[in-house]
């Protein structure tokens, strides 16, 4: 598969369309200033974006006392929701729930929609969630050991070079190669302060930047110290950011 750039693409789609309807088979559990808000068995996942799922929730499984009118309307790809605030704990999260009382997709109707990043904890079952949306069932993420040398450079000045890498899979996604950090230039990398969340591998222990030729080239690379279970083989490694510098792998440029 060609991409506009003409890059070739060797990552698998995403096979979900919009308003695409599942149910979760887990328990999922949610809190606002160590209130618990939400608690079911019955949560649906929904696609309103390919990638990204979304729970949708049974009114009845959400605790009525924390939810605050906002006498608004908002339409949306599922119909017209109205508006709810959160309240819990000392704890106000205003515009936070869409309510499908009534839905354009009949498998909704009854169910509220939450604001990911409003809660300040998700559940499935006992594990933490991460990242701003659940675990897509259909995404998978492998994170593999490989023999394949791999260099990474930046307009012709070497980043890191390593004889072996772990590349993480993940459906919809680029390949990404994770190095050993003493492969890495330190003479051209800076520590940066950003920070980012992944569902699938956790919160991000480092980032890097690349000052080449005077130039600052912000956030090429990351690292997970702490990365989810699945994920261990990536612990303390660092992968870049193949849109941002150019990657020789097994002399394949």
């Amino acid at each position: 598969m060609e991409t506009a750039a003409g890059r070739r693409s060797w990552h698998p789609s995403h096979p979900v369309a919009v308003n695409h309807v599942e149910p979760v088979a887990k328990r999922v559990r949610a809190y606002l200033g160590g209130v618990k808000v939400i608690d079911t068995t019955r949560a649906l996942y929904v696609w309103e974006v390919p990638p990204f799922p979304q729970f949708y929730i049974p009114a009845e499984d959400v605790l009525a006392s924390a939810l605050v009118a906002e006498d608004a309307v908002q339409g949306t790809h599922r119909g017209e929701v109205d508006l709810y605030g959160l309240q819990a704990g000392g704890e106000h999260r205003p515009h936070a729930v869409k309510s499908h009382a009534a839905s354009d997709v009949p498998a909704i109707a009854g169910t509220m929609r939450f604001d990911f990043g409003a809660l300040d904890a998700w559940y499935e079952e006992d594990e933490l969630l991460f990242g701003g949306h659940p675990r897509s069932p259909f995404v998978r993420v492998d994170a593999q050991r490989s023999a394949r040398p791999i260099q990474v450079e930046l307009e012709g000045v070497l980043l890191a070079e390593a004889e072996s890498c772990v590349i993480v899979f993940e459906t919809g996604l680029p390949a990404r190669y994770y190095v050993d950090r003493a492969a890495l230039s330190l003479d051209v990398l800076e520590p940066s302060e950003t920070v980012t969340v992944c569902p699938y591998k956790g919160v991000t222990s480092a980032y890097w930047s690349a000052r080449v030729g005077g130039e600052l080239h912000e956030d090429v690379a990351w690292s997970y110290e702490f990365p989810t279970r699945e994920l261990q083989p990536i612990a303390g490694l660092v992968a870049f950011y193949d849109e941002k510098v150019d990657l020789v792998l097994d002399g394949d440029r």
